[in-house]
Order: structure tokens, then C-alpha cells, then sequence
């Protein structure tokens, strides 16, 4: 088993029934500013890469070389919390199975990414398992594109995992306990989680898994230095 597969955010979700997020569904992270949201995304990735699946991040507020410098950072972390000491496996599978796409000054579109996702199967034989959206803004984004994302989910048969900004200031929620700027997209999401600080760490709250509708209680802890499991 792989060392840090035990220290993964996704291993409390592999636990219960439903498995994870899986191919063709998407997830999504929703935390306050400050909180995680990137740091959790980057363990996700982390999580895949180390498994040998296909990975490519897709960035609408930092560049490439900022989305890797944050990449070292919170690997070395780990590299140092796990007391490693021969690493190079693991860095040649972040070269090999992750690629980076940044989209910056409202320079995305669906057909664009779309274009890039086809140019790296055709040209550099590199076909995702998952996609990681790192900066939407969900308040003004429109269902539409939401719709359109899960299309590309299914189509190209790849999990996708987003990071959605709250706010302490606006406590708006539907009846199912989503909260804002999630509550009226839910349905198109198979995987909901947030992130909560407190005084003794980050809580990691499971929101909506699947279909299952016990999922009130389940939540784990997570270090605020390495967002690694605190068992």
C-alpha cells in the first residue's frame, strides 16, 4: 500500500459504501477563504498521482509555476511528517502523471479546456483519470456550465473535484443542509464536503456521498499543517 494513501483526505470517503467520487461523477470542496480548499485539492491529487492515474489541474486564479510551487510545498511537508527519506519514486510520479492548465484574466471557456484535454491525448498520449478545478467562482458561474462539465465527466470518463468559496457572512442553505454558493447546484454533484476550522484543527464534513443518506455524522479531522488525517 502506498505510504500516503493512510493519510489521504479520500480515505475516509474509500471507506463507506459508495467508494469515492468514481469515473464520470463530480466532487466539490467548499471552505471560506484561508481555509484549505487548494491544500485539500492538491492531497486528492497527490492521492492519484501516487496511484499511477493520470491527473491534470486546471487553475483560473494562479499560474503554472505558482500551482507548482504549491505542489513542493505541501509535498515536502508530507515527505517530512512521513520521515522519508528516498523520495525519487515519488517525484518521478508527479512528473509523469500530472499536468498542469492555467487559465488566467476570465480566459476560460469549456471549449478551450476541451481543445487542451484533446491535444494532450492526441499529441502527448496523456488521457486524465481526473480533473481538478481549482478557482471557479460558483456565485457567478451558471448552471450551464456546471451541466457542461458534467457532460465532459461522462464523456471522457474521468472524476472532476472543484473548490467552492463561502462566506461567514451569508448562511444560506437548501433543505438538504448545502450550503451557499452550492445550495442549488447539489443535484449535479455526486460528492459534497467542507471544511471547517475550530481550535483544534480543520474538520473534514462529508455532505453528500452519492446517494446515501447517512451521512450527517461523518467527518474526520485533518492537521492544519499538512491536511493529513489526524486519527
Amino acid at each position: 500500500m502506498d505510504v500516503f494513501q493512510p493519510i489521504s483526505p479520500l480515505k475516509f470517503l474509500e471507506k463507506n459504501k459508495s467508494g469515492g467520487l468514481c469515473k464520470g461523477n463530480m466532487g466539490i470542496i467548499i471552505a471560506r477563504a484561508g481555509v484549505g480548499k487548494t491544500a485539500c485539492l492538491i492531497h486528492i491529487a497527490f492521492d492519484k498521482i501516487f496511484r499511477n492515474e493520470k491527473l491534470v489541474h486546471i487553475s483560473l486564479e494562479s499560474g503554472p509555476e505558482k500551482v507548482t510551487a504549491y505542489y513542493k510545498s505541501i509535498y515536502y511537508d508530507l515527505i517530512n511528517f512521513l520521515g522519508l527519506t528516498d523520495e525519487n519514486d515519488y517525484r518521478e510520479r508527479i512528473d509523469k502523471n500530472r499536468m498542469i492548465l492555467a487559465y488566467l484574466n476570465q480566459s476560460f471557456t469549456v471549449g478551450r479546456l476541451c481543445e487542451n484535454l484533446r491535444n494532450l491525448r492526441e499529441n502527448l498520449k496523456f488521457t486524465p483519470d481526473t480533473l481538478i478545478v481549482d478557482g471557479l467562482d460558483f456565485e457567478n458561474a451558471g448552471r450551464s456550465l456546471f451541466g457542461a462539465f458534467k457532460d465532459i465527466a461522462r464523456e471522457l470518463d474521468v472524476e472532476i473535484w472543484f473548490s467552492a468559496l463561502s462566506h461567514r457572512h451569508i448562511t444560506e442553505a437548501n433543505e438538504r443542509g448545502i450550503p451557499y454558493p452550492c445550495h442549488s447546484l447539489d443535484d449535479l454533484f455526486t460528492i459534497i464536503i467542507q471544511l471547517q476550522p475550530d481550535t483544534s484543527g480543520i474538520s473534514l464534513r462529508l455532505l453528500k456521498d452519492h446517494d446515501n443518506e447517512s451521512v450527517s455524522d461523518t467527518s474526520i479531522r485533518l492537521d492544519t499543517n499538512t491536511f493529513s488525517i489526524i486519527e
